[in-house]
């Protein structure tokens, strides 16, 4: 039954997307893409200008609140395998500590991005400004 469901959705993607490739002007694409390319044209890459505090202040927000968003995530699933661990048979116990490998790995590498992201912010604040 599986099969038959992933089959039929992949056949009408890719019917659809060869229908999008073969008339492109039915839905506008032709036509965005010609308005990006003349907004692209148009812009000169020096008029362009971000505020160097507006830029560090979203930094900053967008990595607090990840940062928050992926504790309060580690956390929340610690407690659960946790309390299967404690409550669970002998078999849980052995599909929990399973879980548990891909678990520190991911706690690993989401809080060593976080890490990273950290230091490079701190290394840009720090270089000579051009």
């Amino acid at each position: 039954m599986r099969k038959t469901v992933k089959k039929v959705i992949l056949t009408i993607t890719l019917l659809l997307a060869i229908f999008l490739l073969i008339s492109p002007n039915v839905y506008g694409i032709s036509d965005m893409f010609t308005q990006a390319d003349n907004f692209i044209k148009k812009e000169d890459s020096s008029t362009i200008t971000i505020p160097e505090e507006k830029l560090q202040e979203m930094s900053e927000t967008l990595y607090n609140v990840l940062l928050v968003i992926g504790i309060i995530l580690a956390v929340i699933i610690g407690l659960i395998l946790g309390i299967k661990f404690m409550t669970g048979s002998i078999e849980e116990k052995v599909k929990v500590k399973e879980t548990l490998i891909p678990y520190v790995a991911g706690c690993i590498i989401i809080f060593g991005a976080f890490t990273i992201w950290k230091v490079v912010v701190e290394v840009l604040k720090s270089a000579p400004s051009a």
